[in-house]
Order: C-alpha cells, then sequence, then structure tokens
C-alpha cells in the first residue's frame, strides 16, 4: 500500500496533472509514530486502512488496544495551505463550545507542512456508530423520518448561531493580518473565505489579477460579499493578449466575459437591495457535505446520530447560499411512473419531511428556500462564467431581464435585453452550450464516471477504451449527418466541446 500516491482512482481529462495535485510527500513512519503516542494505552498499531476522496487522504488506524484513530491529509486541491486545516479544526472547536452537535473529539492537528510528519494534519477519535448509508436501506419509513428530525436538530443549532462576517472560521491567533480578521468571542475570528473557489488550487483553473485584486474576504455585508463573487469571476480570465486554445463559440472573448461581469455586478448589488433578499442573507454557519456517507448513526438505534464529520471548506455565507443544498437523504429521485418501474414515493416522502423541518426547525435556510429561485441564480453563476462560458451567464442575465417586474423588483434591470439581432447570435450560442453539458451529462452516465472524469482504478483500462469507442461513434455519426444536414454540428465543433481529453 502506498501512502504517499492517490491510488483510488484515474481521469479521462488532466490525468497526470490531477494525480499530481494528490501526490503527498510526508513521513508515514512519524504519522504512525504520533498516532500511538495519541492513543493512550496502545502500544503498536495493529492495522490501516488507505482511503481517499476529492480532496484528501485517510488513513484508519486500528491500535492494539482495540481503539480506531483517524488521520486525515489533505491534498493541494483541498484548499489554500493553513488555512484550510486551520478552518476545520477552528469550526469544530467552535461547535464544540457552542453546539452538542456530536463531532469526534480531535487529538492533534498541524497546519505547518514543514512540521515533523511533513505535511498538515488532523489526527481524531473515530466516530462512533456506523454511516448512515450502511443502514438507510433497511430503514423503516418512520424511522427514517425520525433520523431527518435529528439531523435537522442539528442543522437547527448550526444555523442559530450569529456571526459578524461572512468568510471563513479561524482561530484568533492565526498569522495573517488584523485587517483580514473579524474578532468572534472564545477566541476565533472570521477571516478570509477558504473555499477552492477564491483560490488558484484547481486543476487547470489559473487564476490572473491583472484587472482586480483578490477578494476573498471576510466581508462585513452583503455588498462587500457580492463584490467578491464577481473579483472571483475577473480573477479567471487570462489576460486579453494572451493566446487561447481554440474553444465552442459559446465560451466568448475575454472582452464578452469582461462586458458581462460588469453587468452582473449591477444586477447582483440590486438584488441584493431587495428585502426578500436581506431577510435571507444572515450569515450562517452550515456544513459543506451534509450527505449519508458523513453521517453517523446508532447502530442500535438509527434515529440516533453518533457524530457528523468532515467539516473541511465549511464556511459562513448569506443564508440563500444553502437554499438550494438537498443532502442526499432528502433528494426526489427521478419521477418513472410504469408497471414495471414506479415511482419512488418513499425518497419524495424523505424530501417532503427534510423541507418540513427546515420550514419549522431552520427559519434562516427556511427564507431563502422559499426565495423564487430565479432571484438566487444571478448569485451563483457570476463567478464562474469562464469555467462555463459567456452565453450560460448571459442567459441569467436575460432571465432576470426578462422577469424583473414579474418577479416583483423595482425600477427596470441594470442589464438590458439584447437586440433581435444579437438575440438570434445569443440563442444559437446557448444552444451549443445546452449541447455541450448533455454531451457531458451522456458519458458521464454511459461511461459511470465522477462529472470531473474520474473513474475508479480497477476500471481504468475499460473505461478509457470505452471513452475512445465512444468519441469515434459520435464522429462517424456527426460526419453522417453533416452530408445531409449543412446546419448540423460539424467535427470540429465536437472535438472542442468534448469534455474529456481525446487520445
Amino acid at each position: 500500500l502506498d501512502p504517499h500516491a492517490y491510488t483510488s482512482g484515474r481521469w479521462l481529462r488532466r490525468d497526470e496533472l490531477e494525480w499530481d495535485a494528490r501526490y503527498i510527500k510526508f513521513d508515514f513512519d512519524q504519522l504512525r509514530k504520533r498516532v500511538i503516542e495519541l492513543c493512550h494505552g496502545a502500544a503498536a498499531i495493529a492495522s490501516y486502512e488507505k482511503a481517499e476522496g476529492g480532496f484528501n487522504r485517510v488513513f484508519i488506524f486500528a491500535c492494539n488496544n482495540g481503539k480506531r484513530i483517524v488521520a486525515r491529509l489533505p491534498f493541494r486541491v483541498a484548499g489554500p495551505s493553513r488555512f484550510t486545516t486551520n478552518s476545520e479544526v477552528a469550526t469544530i472547536k467552535y461547535l464544540q463550545l457552542n453546539t452538542t452537535v456530536p463531532i469526534p473529539m480531535i487529538l492533534d492537528w498541524s497546519d505547518d507542512p514543514t512540521n515533523a510528519i511533513g505535511s498538515e494534519y488532523i489526527i481524531m477519535e473515530h466516530a462512533t456508530g456506523v454511516q448512515l448509508h450502511q443502514k438507510w436501506p433497511t430503514m423503516s419509513a418512520d424511522q427514517q423520518f425520525d433520523c431527518i428530525r435529528a439531523i435537522s436538530t442539528n442543522i437547527q443549532q448550526l444555523t442559530a448561531i450569529n456571526f459578524p462576517a461572512y468568510g471563513s472560521l479561524y482561530f484568533a491567533d492565526i498569522p495573517i493580518g488584523s485587517a483580514s480578521k473579524v474578532p468572534v468571542a472564545q477566541g476565533f475570528c472570521v477571516g478570509p473565505h477558504c473555499g477552492t473557489r477564491y483560490w488558484d488550487c484547481s486543476v487547470g483553473e489559473a487564476r490572473y489579477y491583472n484587472s482586480v485584486k483578490p477578494n476573498r474576504g471576510p466581508w462585513s455585508d452583503l455588498t462587500a460579499y457580492c463584490d467578491g463573487l464577481i473579483d472571483t469571476g475577473f480573477s479567471r480570465l487570462p489576460p486579453v493578449e494572451k493566446p487561447l486554445p481554440e474553444n465552442p463559440h459559446f465560451q466568448g472573448s475575454v472582452a464578452t466575459h469582461i462586458r458581462l461581469l460588469k453587468f452582473g455586478r449591477d444586477v447582483i448589488h440590486k438584488l441584493s437591495e431587495d428585502p426578500r433578499i436581506r431577510d435571507a442573507a444572515a450569515p450562517t454557519l452550515y456544513h459543506a457535505d451534509l450527505h449519508k456517507r458523513n453521517i453517523f448513526v446508532s447502530d442500535d438505534d438509527p434515529t440516533i446520530v453518533t457524530g457528523l464529520i468532515d467539516w473541511q471548506s465549511s464556511s459562513i455565507e448569506p443564508a440563500f447560499e444553502y437554499a438550494g443544498d438537498t443532502p442526499d437523504f432528502a433528494a426526489s429521485s427521478p419521477d418513472i411512473s410504469s408497471e414495471d418501474q414506479p415511482a419512488d414515493t418513499g425518497a419524495e416522502l424523505c424530501r417532503l419531511a427534510f423541507d418540513a423541518c427546515m420550514q419549522g426547525l431552520v427559519p434562516k435556510l427556511a427564507a431563502g428556500r422559499a426565495l423564487d429561485e430565479n432571484l438566487l441564480r444571478p448569485f451563483r453563476y457570476c463567478h464562474r462564467t469562464w469555467r462555463d462560458g459567456a452565453a450560460a451567464f448571459r442567459q441569467e442575465l436575460i432571465e432576470i431581464s426578462s422577469r424583473w417586474t414579474e418577479l416583483g423588483l423595482p425600477n427596470s434591470c441594470p442589464y438590458p435585453l439584447p437586440s433581435p439581432d444579437e438575440l438570434a447570435v445569443h440563442r444559437k450560442e446557448f444552444q451549443e452550450f445546452l449541447t455541450a453539458r448533455k454531451l457531458k451529462q451522456r458519458l458521464v452516465s454511459l461511461l459511470d464516471t465522477a462529472s470531473d472524469g474520474e473513474v475508479p482504478a480497477q476500471r481504468w483500462e475499460a473505461t478509457r477504451s470505452a471513452h475512445k469507442e465512444a468519441f469515434d461513434e459520435i464522429v462517424r455519426a456527426v460526419r453522417d449527418e453533416k452530408i445531409n444536414d449543412d446546419q448540423s454540428l460539424g467535427e470540429e465543433e465536437l472535438r472542442k466541446m468534448w469534455p474529456f481529453d481525446i487520445e
């Protein structure tokens, strides 16, 4: 077992870069030694498991005294060095001081990669109980509803805490300038947001600060938070003079993105003045990945929550930012009704139960969930125009502008609707964007990959071969269709929008 290299999967896109970003050079013997020192009564490690997610490598050590200890080491893609670990530990410690949310105790941690182990790390007790995803399929409907309520009471405690600013939670002594700290009681502070959205740590997504300075918070009000979103969008834009690869038409030029982001700033500023948005914008802490694998329950009674794990990248956002977050235990299944495959009424009832709990127990989140989705979409997509393409965000601006009065917004939208000629060009580009998105969705489903193209290591060769066959087959179909229809998608356009690397 190689403790340093990523061995769980490979990628159909940027495989070498993705793998390299998850390689951790550290002293595994020192880590094991530290675990034994922290596990009182243990003299040796009996066995260990290695587990990997997208952002961390986890070692689960079984010591010879029967106890289990967990060590987590972050990958470079998890977030900014030191900030990410400091914030996760501070968030856990703060919640353990101010709530009864069950979180495993931290035994040791370091945000300094020059330590004896050679990497940032968090060493903690193993959560008690079993992961909810192991129990969920065998739970009765009443047990599932009771479990959802128990989870919701923990969410209630999280969201009831009031914070003075948006950003990430840290220990007050984190070595950053005082201008980047907003004090919080008990030795904590709100500091820069450590989410990957705001930093240059994602594979294949460079940041450029030629037109704007880094704007990562903390933000004391909603207007400043909005500026952080837009400035993040600007930071993704390469310099105008930088040579760019050939992109699909819907990507748009740098100049087009600059224009759209300027309008986007005006639009979300205007939206943030609306009382409905303001009432749903309280600075709120929430779990960043609240799904069944991160929830532990009692093996004897799965309605009792015994642990919530993985608080990495949990941050303080406007409450409406979480309006679209639905945990997997409350997600509706596709409504497929037939004699052979009836609709999953159980999943729908769980969704309704979760919504009812949010409405009754978590008013901060309920206010955002009750808002018209169209009021929130510009906030969600303005910072990612370069990733999605200009046509996608232009469509959001067109939608909000055309429905401005209908949505109860005063005066007129800062974004003027395009002329008929401009609209015709946009519709063509937006249709191309939808085609590219549908192509990726179908490939992800066909090849059974993650959205970023990751494939389990044991299926790598078979999936890579299936991917090549899929590309060749679609190219042949495109060539045949092009012969009969000059307006259809061409091979060149297909290659530009293909989401994975073409060998």
